[in-house]
């Protein structure tokens, strides 16, 4: 049953749990002061308080706009029932699935409820619900604050980022100094795309200049970089899947030869055995793979930064400055068989497809200084306006 209740009557301690928009609530108070709030506040009863669940947006609009009462109704006599009859009645546009995550999450350890009971009471599957617990699970809290609060899109970290932390083996520590990094720029789905490219699979200096701020530098580069393989030949494009196996497989020994469980005899044996031909084939892989990146660096269309490295006075020299980005004379992008393929994998039927990969084609001269030395996360959703 709808009731009017006083707008300093309700306690917003659920706030934190529902996603900030403030493009949304800037519409949605638009809409308010023409039609004023048309759909009620939810929340569960503790007199003289009223705990608000739902109508947050509505709530700071409202305050904004000096309206004193706000229609208002309860969910249920106690938080889990009421929680629980919240996410029952709304549709996945009313709670995002990090919404719904942070709610399960509060069932589960604050309230005490079975993954079996909820999953019941909600007409779910125990994996729909183990799935959302883990996915905050996985976060740091700075990574949570940036999501809810708006600062970072949820699309973003949920298809792109998420993705490189599973095939990549990304950190949440590099995670979080990425999203930090790139938060409240107003970025498109896209250019967050391209900046993790260049971030997590790119050389130093890139990385660098987006912790530095320098954001159109980076974005710059990682335009140039064609999206597909037209134009490479077969023999191209076999060499370009070969690097990128090899980038892959290379990524995943480096990980893998830290396991503390490799220690039986047997296996040490053979990895001592196939580890020492490795060895013995390095300074020719390298000096090989060397002489072939610097002979693609200088085609058009390649990145003119340096290369990996841990030299902090040519990275800090290999990012421009602001004057040095507008002036820049940049060449147009091109494809060569080192970097004409950008993301790109080998179907069944022999095509390529895209896929992540490393970045190509870096400048000759900055590369020469280095010769010395993924369960599916669900429908994203997204708050109606009239919602929270």
């Amino acid at each position: 049953m709808t009731e009017s209740v006083e707008l300093s009557s309700l306690d917003l301690r659920y706030e934190g749990y529902r996603l900030r928009d403030d493009a949304r609530e800037a519409r949605l108070m638009v809409s308010i002061t023409q039609r004023g709030i048309e759909d009620p506040l939810e929340g569960v009863d503790r007199p003289p308080w009223h705990i608000l669940l739902n109508g947050f947006k509505r709530c700071r609009s409202a305050k904004k706009l000096g309206i004193a009462s706000v229609p208002y109704v309860s969910l249920g006599p106690e938080e889990a029932t009421a929680i629980l009859n919240l996410m029952r009645a709304s549709t996945d546009k009313a709670l995002g699935i990090l919404e719904q995550a942070r709610f399960l999450t509060d069932l589960l350890t604050v309230h005490g409820l079975r993954v079996t009971e909820v999953a019941d009471t909600l007409g779910r599957s125990k994996a729909w619900v183990s799935m959302r617990r883990s996915l905050l699970a996985e976060m740091s809290p700075a990574i949570q604050e940036l999501l809810f609060r708006g600062a970072f899109p949820v699309y973003s970290y949920m298809y792109t980022l998420r993705t490189f932390r599973r095939m990549n083996g990304v950190t949440q520590d590099q995670l979080e100094r990425f999203m930090k990094a790139v938060a409240g720029q107003r970025l498109s789905v896209r250019d967050i795309e391209r900046l993790a490219r260049a971030y997590f699979q790119g050389p130093a200096s890139l990385r660098e200049a987006i912790e530095a701020g320098q954001l159109s530098w980076p974005l710059e580069q990682m335009r140039r970089v064609p999206d597909d393989v037209e134009g490479c030949s077969e023999v191209e494009r076999a060499l370009l899947q070969d690097l990128q196996l090899a980038d892959k497989y290379l990524r995943r020994v480096v990980t893998r030869c830290h396991d503390a469980r490799l220690k039986s005899e047997a296996f040490q044996a053979q990895a001592h055995l196939l580890s020492g031909g490795l060895l013995n084939r390095w300074d020719s892989l390298r000096e090989r793979i060397q002489v072939f990146h610097d002979r693609c660096g200088r085609t058009k269309g390649h990145l003119s930064v340096a290369s990996g490295g841990n030299s902090p006075a040519r990275h800090q020299s290999a990012i421009p400055s602001e004057s040095q980005q507008r002036t820049e004379n940049h060449p147009s992008a091109g494809c060569d068989a080192a970097h004409g393929a950008e993301g790109q994998t080998p179907d069944r039927s022999g095509a390529v497809a895209p896929a992540v990969q490393r970045l190509p084609g870096l400048d000759p001269a900055d590369a020469r200084e280095t010769r010395g030395g993924s369960e599916d996360p669900g429908q994203l959703s997204h708050p109606d306006p009239t919602g929270a």
